[in-house]
């Protein structure tokens, strides 16, 4: 497995070479086959995902052969979910997201990816995160920008982020950086994982979803606890 080791002496040349890899390795794979990857993360994220009418949950638009969350979106607009899209408004910032539903008008943006132009700003309750790897410790390798990082770091409460992709990414690490965010859990075509003690552990559809909807309690309470903290006067 892919990325064993000591940290190499030039991380970022590393990074550059194995997200080259991972990609190539992907795009590689018939197209067919990854539509049945794509449905059957899809089936799993449907029984998994603790979402309600008005939950919001964002995602990206597959780009190099990625997962393809958009059947999903419909299946879940069918609920009452709304989805987002990211929108990078300026380069090495945070993402903000706005409502994508079929017909609305869209632009092109960074890495000619394209992104709702008019429509309302929601803040994602769910962000489903693609994968060009993944960790043993739920740690991410994306493209190199950052954006996810940055995005879940600045918002509180936390959205629950969970990594999408297929297990052909998974690496025994990508060497995670103090700024890099942990992912929550990860779902690939091979079945669903929770990270705990910086560790991934296998789950079941109704343990994911319990597991989820704890954590998001628990951070809207954290939220709502330090949002009425008064300091203390010295």
């Amino acid at each position: 497995m892919a990325g064993t080791g000591a940290v190499p002496p030039n991380l970022a040349q590393w990074r550059k070479g194995m997200r080259a890899e991972l990609v190539a390795r992907r795009m590689a794979v018939p197209a067919p086959v990854r539509r049945e990857w794509s449905l059957a993360v899809s089936l799993m994220l449907m029984q998994a995902l603790p979402v309600r009418a008005g939950s919001v949950v964002g995602f990206c638009w597959p780009m190099k052969a990625e997962y393809d969350a958009r059947p999903l979106m419909r299946l879940l607009r069918q609920r009452g979910v709304r989805s987002a899209l990211p929108v990078v408004v300026q380069r090495a910032e945070a993402l903000i997201f706005r409502r994508w539903q079929p017909g609305v008008e869209m632009k092109r943006g960074v890495m000619d990816i394209p992104f709702p132009d008019g429509t309302e700003q929601v803040r994602p309750d769910i962000l489903l995160v693609p994968l060009v790897g993944f960790g043993r410790a739920g740690d991410r390798l994306g493209y190199g920008g950052g954006y996810f990082d940055r995005t879940l770091a600045s918002m509180e409460p936390r959205p629950l982020s969970i990594g999408v992709g297929f297990e052909i990414a998974r690496l025994e690490t990508s060497f995670p950086q103090p700024h890099d965010v942990p992912l929550d859990a990860i779902v690939t075509e091979a079945g669903m994982r929770w990270r705990a003690h910086n560790s991934l552990e296998d789950v079941t559809a109704r343990g994911l979803k319990d597991r989820l909807e704890e954590l998001a309690q628990n951070r809207a309470d954290f939220a709502r606890l330090t949002a009425h903290t008064v300091p203390s006067v010295p």
